[in-house]
């Protein structure tokens, strides 16, 4: 049974870069946050996980963001979402 994860970090960045080198990173993110599991389960139907002004439904096995609100707002075009696992502390 495989075990759904209690933390990921989003990363917020200007669309998608065709031919971009390696996954992305904080590093060239506009913004990023560590997002933990409330428990709760969203409208999508996925997991809800919640930090530092983001709220977002993530389907745990595929790191697909279904539902995100930053600083209580949606995102504007051009945004894209990427995700990453974070290991357990």
């Amino acid at each position: 049974m495989r075990t759904v994860p209690q933390r990921f970090e989003i990363l917020l960045v200007a669309g998608f870069t065709e031919g971009a080198e390696g996954p992305p990173s904080a590093g060239n993110a506009l913004r990023s946050a560590v997002v933990e599991a409330t428990g709760d389960t969203g409208a999508s139907g996925y997991p809800r996980y919640a930090g530092h002004g983001m709220v977002a439904d993530i389907d745990p096995e595929t790191f697909t963001v279904e539902a995100l609100l930053v600083d209580g707002e949606e995102l504007d075009y051009g945004l894209s979402v990427r995700v990453l696992p974070v290991a357990p502390v």
